[in-house]
């Protein structure tokens, strides 16, 4: 595979499109607002990380350089650790399921904080 982060990308922004209409369309009748709340802070998150993990995507594309940077390697798979952890937890609490994982949602967070510490540490560092 030429670039696993484009491929993520791919598939985060795919779902965000689809999750959101469906939510927006098709769960808006039944869910109530605090669980339309979970479902669009998640999906403001992902989107915006997806965004995020683009640019770095096509900097690794374009320039060899970046694409073996293990810097670079650890904040993508950060924020994509944050989506799934972070995001994921805030679908299935207003989807209904176990709020007795609610521990994960910060840890996602915090995914994307180191994701964000990591990628100015490669700018220090002069990648």
């Amino acid at each position: 595979m030429r670039n696993k982060w484009l491929f993520i990308v791919a598939i985060s922004g795919f779902f965000c499109v689809a999750f959101g209409a469906f939510s927006a369309h098709g769960l808006a009748k039944t869910l109530e607002p605090k669980s339309l709340a979970w479902i669009e802070t998640g999906l403001k998150y992902q989107i915006f990380h997806t965004v995020a993990l683009m640019g770095l995507s096509i900097l690794q594309l374009c320039n060899k350089r970046f694409s073996a940077n293990k810097w670079l390697n650890c904040t993508a798979l950060s924020w994509v650790i944050g989506i799934l952890l972070f995001s994921g937890s805030l679908y299935l609490f207003a989807l209904g399921v176990s709020l007795s994982l609610v521990w994960i949602t910060p840890i996602g967070g915090t995914s994307f904080l180191i994701g964000w510490a990591l990628l100015s540490y490669s700018c220090l560092k002069k990648i």
